[in-house]
């Protein structure tokens, strides 16, 4: 295990009837925007709650925020709070509205083009507003970490970026607002949240014996409970679990002190700037793929994976980990998410596209070793029509 400092300021407030929480954790003279995504706060009763809980603070509304926030509509967000001088922003909705509050939190007192931000990965962010978020859709793990991807409509550039001065505050999660969601929605989180734990996991063995084993709870969590949330919307504890587990899986302590990966995602968000493509969908198109092509390098958690997570212990060690591989597909598959290209009505033009996006960005040497190319990248694509 190497080296590592662990730092999660972020409070969490978990349960039923919680955003009452909300007057004792924003400040009393509050002048507060409130960031949305699209009407179902609104439809649900959450964002009544919500205004209720703030009581007679100063509110204002910005709805809009997209599935995959684009820097264009943010700015409209800054301007905004700018011109109104406020100087607390709330988050209510899923990863994409928390991930957008990130960067509208860092971009209103930034001094040049906010842009930037993202061409320097967050590394230039000198401060931010102070946000709190309410979870209503459990995915990203957004809610308690301080990273963020941001589209640019324009030119087709999805970047992330992370700064310590862009953790929430606090994140209120009460798994019973996740009751209305689509069963699209559900399916992707699942399907984040296992990806996002895969990416920290699925590398190469380091001595981090705790993270291992913390990791492959989640993973087995997220397998037990994966289908069962689809067929019980109104189960609380299982919505509850589910929550629990897409926060755990990225808020920084499986993947302390351990090599991480995240080409998955790299490759991912190119599919999604290019092809507008749910993201957990790109990551199900993308990993199986991946596996199958680097199980070489990934030999030793590879079995580990196939031995503790899908408990495959007969046959050869090539036999389990081609066996391990296409039970990860299968879940995927069995929640509803197509694992290949052609699914999505892409061939080989859409591989080109996506390797002069990976290109342009600097995207060249992706991987917990730094080994995959341009020319990997493409293997894995073709792998995946």
């Amino acid at each position: 295990m190497t080296n590592f400092e662990f730092f999660n300021p972020t409070k969490i407030v978990f349960g039923t009837n919680t955003i009452a929480q909300l007057d004792q954790l924003v400040p009393a003279n509050a002048r507060v925007m409130v960031l949305l995504g699209g009407e179902s706060a609104r439809k649900n009763g959450t964002l009544a709650e919500v205004k209720a809980a703030l009581g007679a603070r100063e509110v204002h509304e910005f709805n809009g925020i997209e599935p995959n926030p684009s820097y264009e509509t943010l700015m409209q967000a800054v301007e905004m709070i700018r011109a109104e001088k406020l100087d607390f922003l709330l988050a209510v909705g899923g990863g994409s509205v928390i991930d957008g509050t990130k960067f509208i939190a860092a971009a209103v007192p930034f001094v040049g083009e906010p842009w930037d931000i993202l061409t320097h990965f967050g590394g230039n962010i000198q401060s931010a507003l102070p946000f709190g978020t309410v979870l209503t859709l459990p995915a990203t793990g957004s809610e308690m970490n301080h990273g963020a991807v941001i589209t640019q409509k324009a030119t087709q550039t999805k970047l992330p970026f992370m700064n310590p001065l862009v953790f929430p505050q606090f994140s209120i999660l009460d798994p019973s607002k996740t009751f209305t969601l689509p069963e699209r929605q559900i399916a992707n989180g699942v399907v984040d949240a296992f990806v996002h734990t895969i990416e920290q996991y699925l590398t190469y063995p380091a001595n981090g014996m705790v993270q291992d084993r913390y990791a492959e709870g989640l993973l087995q969590t997220l397998i037990e409970i994966g289908p069962k949330v689809l067929a019980k919307p109104q189960d609380y504890d299982l919505r509850a679990n589910l929550m629990w587990a897409a926060t755990q899986a990225l808020n920084g302590l499986i993947g302390a002190g351990v090599p991480q990966d995240w080409s998955t995602h790299m490759i991912g968000h190119e599919l999604t700037a290019l092809f507008d493509i749910d993201h957990a969908r790109t990551l199900a198109v993308v990993l199986p793929a991946s596996l199958m092509l680097r199980s070489e390098s990934k030999r030793e958690k590879l079995l580990q994976y196939a031995d503790r997570v899908w408990h495959l212990h007969h046959g050869s060690e090539d036999e389990r980990i081609a066996a391990a591989i296409e039970k990860t597909r299968d879940f995927f598959e069995a929640m509803g998410i197509k694992t290949k290209l052609s699914d999505y009505d892409l061939g080989p033009a859409a591989i080109d596209a996506v390797i002069a996006q990976l290109a342009a960005h600097g995207m060249t040497q992706l991987g917990e070793r730094q080994d995959v190319t341009l020319e990997i990248s493409r293997d894995i694509l073709t792998a995946a029509l």
